[in-house]
Order: structure tokens, then C-alpha cells, then sequence
């Protein structure tokens, strides 16, 4: 077990991992579509609730693609031949992903719909 850490020292984690996490290809380019929701946000200068609901759905998707590469990083520690057990494992994992992009999809729509005349 480790010895218990400092805040400070436990802040430093963290953002070594938020840096790890921005090394990942999958994380940028989410990253980058939360930016350009964000940009469409200022833009259409969206309500307090609707900033509240973007800014959740942003960080949905970026928290379920983080915890995607932390179980698929973690599986090929454990088995780094093809398993087909891990292969689930990992096929859950972007699961996860697939549910909260669609989840702010709805959230987006919901938010934007009126804004871009889409209905």
C-alpha cells in the first residue's frame, strides 16, 4: 500500500494523468469537439441551464474516454497476447464511450436544435 500523499502531492497525480490522457488520440479529438461545442455555445450565446447541461456532456464523454484507455491500457498490461475475454472487456469499455456521446448528442440537439432551424 502506498504511503498516504499530500494534497499537493496528489494534485501532481492527477495532472500527470490528465497529461497522459491528453497524449491519447481518441481524448484529443474529443477534446477538441467539447472546444468546438464550447466555441457554438459563445457563439449562439446559450442559457445558464444549457451551459450546465454542455459542460456536464463534455465532461461525460472525456471521463468515459479516460476510463476506455485506463481498462484498455490495463488489459493489455494483464494479457497482452489477443484474449477474447479481454476483447468483451475492451468492446464494453468503448461502450461506455458510445453511450455518453450519444447522451450529449441528445443534450446537444436538445440545446441547438432551435438555434441551426434543424426542426
Amino acid at each position: 500500500m502506498r504511503p498516504k500523499q499530500s494534497v499537493v502531492q496528489a494534485i501532481k497525480v492527477a495532472l500527470r494523468g490528465m497529461t497522459i490522457l491528453l497524449a491519447e488520440r481518441a481524448f484529443r479529438i474529443q477534446l477538441t469537439v467539447g472546444l468546438g461545442v464550447t466555441v457554438m455555445g459563445l457563439y449562439f450565446e446559450i442559457e445558464p441551464w444549457a451551459w450546465a447541461a454542455q459542460t456536464l456532456a463534455i465532461g461525460l464523454v472525456l471521463m468515459a474516454e479516460g476510463i476506455n484507455t485506463a481498462l484498455e491500457r490495463i488489459s493489455d498490461f494483464i494479457q497482452p497476447d489477443f484474449d477474447p475475454k479481454i476483447g468483451r472487456i475492451k468492446d464494453m469499455a468503448a461502450g461506455f464511450v458510445s453511450i455518453a456521446a450519444i447522451i450529449s448528442l441528445i443534450i446537444a440537439i436538445i440545446i441547438y436544435s432551435e438555434k441551426l432551424r434543424l426542426f
